[in-house]
């Protein structure tokens, strides 16, 4: 898989991931298309493998992020009863 469809489906992971993001979903697209936009003159492929790294990193974080939100809701719900 070439570093340019690696790149791809990351942006597309992540943008898919953050439909659920508590700041909402627009400021959740316009960051991302920021933090893109602004390493897309990258060719140094050390490099390019480390943001790909750190975004399959904020992949995981975000998962962490959505189960704690989930497991806070169920608690609230089954502690009140």
């Amino acid at each position: 898989m070439s570093q340019r469809s690696k790149v791809i489906q990351l942006y597309k992971t992540l943008l898919y991931m953050g439909r659920d993001y508590p700041r909402g979903y627009e400021f959740f697209k316009k960051n991302l298309k920021k933090a893109f936009e602004k390493n897309k003159g990258e060719t140094d492929p050390e490099k390019i493998d480390k943001m790909l790294a750190h975004g399959n990193y904020v992949i995981k974080e975000l998962e962490a992020l959505y189960m704690l939100r989930k497991y806070r809701t169920l608690k609230n719900r089954y502690q009140n009863l």
